[in-house]
């Protein structure tokens, strides 16, 4: 078969990552015929290899024979007609393709085209034929020839005959399939001199469209839809080219260098990642298709990735992209660069999705790297948003049909210091319509980034094999597809509680969430030291990652992170009495809430176990332990469209080490509770930090707001979301004005949607249900009950701040 031995010509200085090997005259045996495939875009180059033939021939070598083929670069030429006659004659020749590579100048140790390319004389890996003399006559190390591995004529027809290949409705013949076998083997053979980091597809439409698979899937779906056949693939051709990624190297280098400039302006230059965790990414690359699933916060969150992944060698990501996003100049760029779009709802377009479908199943096949937001969009909240299943859907189908022996899914959590669209976010939070995206937009994306955020940190999860966790699949029966979606939502939820472990704590995360527990407050430097003592003891002995060393016990420490927040004004500094003193600024607490909430997931365990001691402790006589465990498992089920918890069982393993955390020497936390209650209020103060009243309360107090609202509601009213949204808002808003809730950044909209959510999971939305004032009513005072718990542990705190106790 046409391979990918990259064979190159005379010696040049050595390039990282890149195997020289000098070109050979193909193996053939003796008087064997050899005809070579000639790639070429001018007649230069044609020139180039017919002299390298002539050099290399050896004294003994067979007939030779020189065919072109269309140019793989330049999309055009024609295919010599003796090439089919070639094929027929009956003597299996062996078939060699040739091509010239060109390259651009090593700029900084690398080899990478730049803008300046562009704007003086374009590609510099597709030079024009002046531009190609040029470089030939005055450079030795930017162009090569490159021979693909030759293969007999027989083989490649073998190959052509087969089922996976030809089949029913084949649209090409053996001639424009050895040609694009060769083109191929070429392609194979040049990127081990461009190096990973240029691993992209070639004839995606036309190996896509091909496939029987496909073609006879567009055959049934033509006769159930009553349509032409023909019109049916054509349609199919179009949503092709509406949706796969058109890569070229020259703009995967232009754009990586445009993401650089743009972040550049906003965030350190340097990305944060761990090398180790790169080269344990690049080894599981080089064996199985991957699927990045990175969390989304920011806008940048794609640049980064992809400059990471550019800048170590790693080939670029096929990343799913919303259509919103295809829009000029940036759609037109990031196409090229490996973005493809895809509709936001494709439910009715059976077609779309079985074009969709298949090429999905052509990337995992070829092992190209796969990328989307598994959360569908950008958090508005900081918390990681529940997942979307339905790309995921696809690929676990592919690898349920044998389309690769296993398919990594590789989790990757993406933080910043700060980050510049919290302003954009807390707008839409308060009710704000979210700007639509457009040139207009990227422009003031642009000019937002006017200073400094800080550092960008990347960070991968542990990868999640399918193989391992699916098993093998059955190959020739149909899995149930019951089965087969609740494996797909699953796999999702593991991936973000993965995302979720990956997640470094910032300092200004901490910071936040220290501040939002001492509401509208302002505090001075030690004050704040003194607010995240218990904090950072908890962080240092849970061992949880962490950007960097917690500076955080000192006021010089943290008056660096409190002046950072200043400068971004989503603090306050007051200096002008005898201390300088710190809050909230107006406005900003749910862009303050969006730090805490980054890394909230840490804490929640610990805070529900707390509301739980409460409840325990307000027991006189009875099992206070079964009343721990009985109020622990309901906050678990009421939060349980926030958080990603852990099944039943595994979350009680997880509350019994979070509480151990707090126990005496000799003293079990559950003895203590069955001593009395008095001995469970002793181990309730024991606990540091106490977090129920930062962590919980802006849950509970939105959910508040949701059950009035429909118990406001008369029974019969069937509300649209949006309208019961709006209510929601509108009374948040008067709560907040009045005190009745404590916290400003309880007045979300992204909070008061997930508690319709819940809401809508137990019933309270279906109007003229049977009971249903009455259950409004309990799942209110459901969530009033937990309120009296956090502030049960808010007047504990303020004991412990007053003295009251250690």
């Amino acid at each position: 078969m046409l391979g990918s031995k990259a064979k190159v010509s005379e010696p040049a200085p050595r390039l990282p990552g890149v195997e020289e090997v000098v070109p050979t005259w193909p193996a053939a045996t003796s008087g064997q015929r050899v005809v070579f495939l000639l790639d070429t875009a001018s007649g230069f180059e044609e020139a180039l290899l017919r002299r390298w033939i002539t050099d290399e021939a050896p004294v003994d070598a067979g007939p030779v024979e020189l065919l072109s083929i269309p140019s793989s670069r330049r999309h055009r030429g024609k295919l010599d007609p003796h090439l089919e006659a070639t094929l027929a004659a009956g003597d299996d020749p062996l078939l060699a393709p040739l091509r010239v590579a060109w390259f651009p100048a090593v700029r900084g140790g690398r080899r990478t085209a730049r803008w300046s390319d562009l704007l003086k004389l374009g590609d510099p890996r597709d030079p024009g034929r002046l531009r190609a003399r040029w470089v030939h006559a005055f450079t030795s190390d930017r162009w090569r020839i490159v021979a693909g591995e030759p293969a007999r004529a027989s083989e490649l027809e073998a190959r052509w005959r087969s089922p996976e290949t030809s089949g029913p409705g084949a649209t090409h013949g053996l001639a424009e399939f050895v040609a694009r076998q060769a083109a191929l083997a070429l392609e194979r053979g040049e990127r081990r001199l461009r190096g990973a980091r240029y691993k992209v597809p070639r004839f995606v439409r036309e190996e896509v469209l091909s496939r029987p698979a496909l073609r006879g899937e567009l055959t049934r779906l033509a006769g159930e839809l009553g349509r032409d056949e023909g019109r049916v693939r054509r349609e199919g051709a179009r949503y092709l080219k509406e949706i796969a990624a058109n890569h070229s190297p020259f703009v995967i280098d232009l754009v990586v260098q445009l993401w650089r400039q743009l972040t550049r302006r906003g965030y350190d230059e340097t990305l944060n990642c761990d090398p180790a965790a790169l080269d344990r990414v690049r080894a599981l690359s080089q064996q199985h298709p991957v699927v990045f699933l990175p969390s989304h916060k920011s806008n940048l969150d794609h640049p980064a990735l992809q400059m990471l992944l550019h800048e170590h060698g790693l080939p670029p990501n096929h990343t799913a992209g919303g259509i919103n996003m295809n829009f000029f100049p940036v759609g037109p760029l990031v196409r090229r660069s490996g973005t493809f779009f895809i509709r936001r709802s494709f439910k009715d377009l059976p077609i779309y999705k079985t074009v969709l479908r298949h090429y999905i199943d052509y990337l995992i096949e070829k092992r190209f790297p796969l990328e989307w937001y598994i959360e569908g969009g950008r958090s508005r909240s900081g918390k990681l948003l529940p997942p979307r299943f339905g790309m995921l859907a696809y690929v676990v189908d592919a690898y349920l049909r044998g389309r690769s022996e296993d398919v990594y899914l590789l989790p990757v959590s993406i933080a910043y210091d700060q980050i510049s669209d919290v302003g954009d976010y807390a707008s839409e939070q308060s009710g704000g319509v979210k700007e639509k995206e457009g040139f207009s937009w990227f422009v003031r994306l642009v000019r937002r980034l006017g200073r400094s955020y800080g550092r960008i940190f990347i960070d991968f999860g542990e990868p999640l094999s399918l193989a391992k966790t699916l098993g093998t699949p059955r190959l020739g029966s149909d899995p149930d597809p019951d089965e087969q979606s609740l494996a797909v939502q699953k796999l999702a939820f593991e991936c973000c509680v993965r995302i979720n472990r990956a997640t470094p704590i910032t300092p200004i995360s901490l910071v936040c969430l220290a501040l939002l527990g001492r509401g509208e407050r302002a505090l001075s430097a030690e004050e704040t030291v003194a607010a995240l003592a218990n904090l950072v003891d908890y962080v240092e002995r849970r061992g949880l990652a962490t950007t960097e060393p917690l500076d955080l016990r000192t006021p010089e420490g943290v008056a660096e992170t409190l002046e950072a927040l200043t400068e971004s004004r989503l603090l306050e500094r007051f200096e002008s009495g005898p201390e300088t003193v710190y809050r909230i600024a107006e406005g900003q607490s749910l862009a303050a809430a969006y730090y805490r909430n980054t890394v909230i997931h840490y804490f929640v365990t610990g805070a529900i176990g707390e509301l739980a001691l409460v409840r325990a402790a307000e027991l006189e006589e009875g099992d206070r332990a079964g009343l721990f465990w009985q109020e622990a498992m309901a906050l678990r089920d009421l939060l349980k469209f926030e958080f990603f918890f852990a099944d039943k069982e595994s979350f009680r393993k997880e509350m019994r080490t979070e509480m151990a955390l707090h126990e005496s020497p000799g003293a079990a936390w559950e003895t203590r509770l069955e001593a009395g209650p008095e001995a469970a209020l002793e181990f309730l103060q024991q606990v540091r930090p106490l977090s129920a009243h930062r962590v919980l309360r802006p849950f509970l107090e939105a959910y508040r707001v949701v059950a009035d609202v429909l118990g406001r509601a008369a029974p019969d009213e069937a509300a649209p979301e949006e309208v019961l949204l709006e209510r929601c808002l509108a009374l948040g808003t008067q709560y907040s004005l009045q005190r009745h809730v404590k916290r400003r950044e309880s007045v979300s909209k992204a909070l008061f949607a997930t508690a319709l959510k819940l809401a809508r999971n137990r019933g309270l939305l279906e109007a003229g249900a049977e009971g249903l004032a009455e259950r409004r009513r309990a799942f209110a005072e459901e969530i009033r009950v937990a309120i009296r718990g956090v502030d049960a542990i808010e007047v504990l705190v303020s004991a412990r701040h007053a003295g009251l106790f250690g």
